[in-house]
């Protein structure tokens, strides 16, 4: 949807005001989520790559799956509620799918490797789940998108993977440590965690899977 048509549609103008709102609400919970992250971070600032990189593949399959069950389930409950003819298992894979997956990847991965790249961390790489393990992580939302079709919930899913994407931020930012972490440092990595799961999150729980449903007035449930 394009800027100008927010402007002269007033489903997309609605829709616009409500994205808004949802960020302005989940600032404190990511806030939050983000605080969690340095804490860990700095309890565990002397772990090993390889114990990190572990402990990644723990938290970003998680958030996967509870990103496809968020996603998933807000489409369904919005276009099955206004169609029931349209409620094609189909088009809930696709979204389920892209959406938790392609912005998984972007708030754990992506995001994480460019504050990595400009903090000069000495090993700083892209470790992208879909890449390297594309069975585990293709499973984890294909599982999140068949509980969404048969329990369409998105509350619990959609706090949950917030606090599962800012760990598996932070576990990828450890692997790519190997240097003294100074406290000026730690803010500016706070700052990558909150923008990296704030914006991400919101866009594929939210923004995305509404765009595919018309006069969407959304509540979390």
């Amino acid at each position: 949807m394009s800027r100008m048509n927010i402007l002269v549609n007033p489903g997309g103008l609605k829709m616009f005001r409500n994205i808004i709102k949802e960020l302005k609400e989940h600032a404190p919970f990511t806030f939050f989520g983000a605080l969690t992250g340095i804490i860990f971070m700095f309890l565990f600032k002397n772990m090993s790559q390889s114990n990190a990189e572990n402990l990644f593949y723990i938290f970003h399959p998680l958030h996967v799956l509870l990103s496809a069950l968020a996603t998933a389930g807000m489409y369904k409950q919005y276009k099955c509620s206004q169609d029931r003819k349209q409620c094609n298992i189909f088009y809930l894979l696709i979204i389920g799918f892209i959406g938790a997956i392609g912005v998984a990847t972007l708030s754990d991965s992506i995001m994480p490797y460019l504050g990595e790249v400009l903090l000069k961390m000495p090993h700083a790489e892209v470790h992208a789940g879909i890449i390297e393990k594309p069975l585990l992580i293709s499973a984890m939302a294909i599982i999140g998108i068949t509980i969404a079709y048969y329990n369409p919930t998105t509350k619990f899913p959609h706090y949950g993977h917030v606090l599962l994407s800012t760990w598996a931020s932070l576990f990828h930012i450890i692997m790519a440590g190997g240097q003294n972490i100074s406290f000026l440092l730690y803010a500016v990595i706070f700052l990558f965690l909150f923008i990296a799961v704030w914006l991400p999150c919101c866009i594929s729980d939210i923004v995305f899977p509404l765009l595919f449903v018309k006069d969407s007035k959304h509540e979390h449930k």
